[in-house]
């Protein structure tokens, strides 16, 4: 196995913001999918396997600071490389 084959492992706790402690740029260099109650999404902004739980935006809501309104929905989660 090569420097390039290898992969770091998928978090428990991941978030897309670059702001949040969650956020690791090492799992960004490739593809990410997301199945959350068995269907796949491509809308999440942040997950937590251990306690069942995606962040999505609720619609075209911005907060004050202008970033997307999320939602957190219950659920199994399951994350993999694509």
């Amino acid at each position: 196995m090569t420097e390039a084959d290898q992969v770091p492992p998928l978090p428990d706790h991941l978030s897309i913001d670059p702001r949040s402690p969650h956020h690791v740029a090492a799992v960004f260099e490739r593809d990410i999918g997301i199945r959350f109650n068995g269907k796949e999404r491509a809308d999440v902004e942040e997950y937590c396997i251990s306690e069942g739980w995606i962040k999505v935006p609720a619609g075209r809501t911005l907060d004050r600071k202008g970033k997307p309104l999320l939602i957190k929905l219950k659920g199994r989660v399951e994350v993999f490389y694509r």
